[in-house]
């Protein structure tokens, strides 16, 4: 790949953007791909999107979706010890706090979904439907695991844990354009815009920026299978950031994973005054002085 063979430096710092921007202008098709015969989502991946908010279990074969999904919400998916036995998305409710929520048990995703291998690119097309995704992952093998499926949830547009860059961008109709990243914008055939750059930003954010479709989800990592492992592994795994330990068969450990994060404060709990800006879905308590 041309990026893997250019040398890192400010001389090679505009052309590693252009590539970035056309292999972007690539995927794009991916992700919103154009009308006309074939390639529609396809059988059982068209889910009617119910209740208050919707959760994807995105994972490997056989690391515990399914279970795990049978013994949060009763809804019986076919469980059997290989591989792709889930090959429809199975849809789930169950209620936490009054709220009702949707959860789906998406098929194992393989390495080159973003790529159109597979039916990866169905799956993940409903992970970007999500309000939360659940990456569920083997204990005994996890950061393998967890990078190939965030290199293929990056290559569709999402951006996990994370909230959209700090960038204006605007197109007009003249006036050019005052950046020093015009080749990004060049390869676009944007001559004309506003951007205005209120943070330290990369070559990816200004791209995520002028494509549109990126979509911000919050993320939990689910270690299943921790009935295999010492107590002393067991600490170590508390200490990774948005993580939870749990055994699906045995049910360990699913209070943790009832938690929930509303999307606008840093800290939850998190005191806040009146004028407060609220997300969908953020859960509110009122005091009374």
């Amino acid at each position: 790949m041309a990026m893997a063979r250019t040398q890192k430096n400010k001389a090679t710092a505009h052309h590693l953007g252009l590539l970035k921007a056309r292999l972007a202008k690539l995927r794009r098709e991916l992700i919103t791909p154009k009308g006309g015969g074939g390639g529609g989502p396809g059988e059982g991946f068209d889910v009617a999107k119910t209740g208050d908010a919707r959760i994807g279990f995105v994972g490997f074969p056989s690391v515990g979706k399914s279970t795990l999904l049978s013994n949060l919400a009763g809804v019986y998916s076919e469980v059997a010890a290989y591989e792709f036995t889930t090959l429809t998305t199975v849809p789930g409710v169950i209620r936490y706090k009054g709220a009702k929520i949707q959860l789906l048990d998406l098929p194992g995703i393989i390495e080159g979904a973003k790529d159109g291998k597979g039916r990866g690119r169905q799956v993940i097309a409903v992970a970007r439907t999500c309000n939360l995704i659940l990456i569920v992952l083997d204990v005994l093998k996890p950061l393998g695991h967890k990078k190939i499926i965030e290199n293929e949830l990056e290559g569709f547009g999402i951006r996990l844990n994370s909230k959209p860059p700090n960038i204006g961008f605007k197109k007009k109709d003249k006036g050019g354009i005052n950046l020093t990243a015009t080749s990004i914008l060049a390869e676009y055939k944007i001559h004309n815009a506003d951007v205005t750059l209120r943070s330290d930003a990369t070559a990816d954010d200004l791209i995520d920026v002028v494509e549109g479709n990126r979509v911000y989800i919050p993320c939990i990592y689910v270690l299943n299978k921790i009935d295999q492992i010492s107590i002393e592994e067991l600490d170590i795994i508390y200490k990774v950031p948005h993580c939870v330990p749990i055994s699906a068969h045995h049910r360990w450990n699913f209070d943790d994973l009832a938690l929930v994060w509303g999307l606008s404060v840093k800290h939850n709990p998190q005191k806040v005054g009146k004028d407060h800006t609220l997300e969908d879905e953020d859960v509110i308590q009122i005091v009374k002085k």
